[in-house]
């Protein structure tokens, strides 16, 4: 796998998460557990994305 793959892979996860925290935001009652979970998942992705762009 190439560095564009997997940063690829990662963008199409980070996108996963973005639809996923959305979804979450419009439940009437959303759980905090989850979204700071989706939150620090989201954050960890782009910065490996980060990570590897500058490789």
């Amino acid at each position: 796998m190439t560095f564009e793959d997997r940063i690829e892979t990662l963008r199409v996860k980070h996108q996963a998460l973005e639809a996923a925290l959305k979804l979450e935001c419009q439940r009437p009652h959303p759980d905090d557990y989850t979204l700071v979970r989706i939150k620090k998942e989201k954050l960890r992705l782009k910065d490996e994305i980060s990570r590897l762009a500058r490789a």
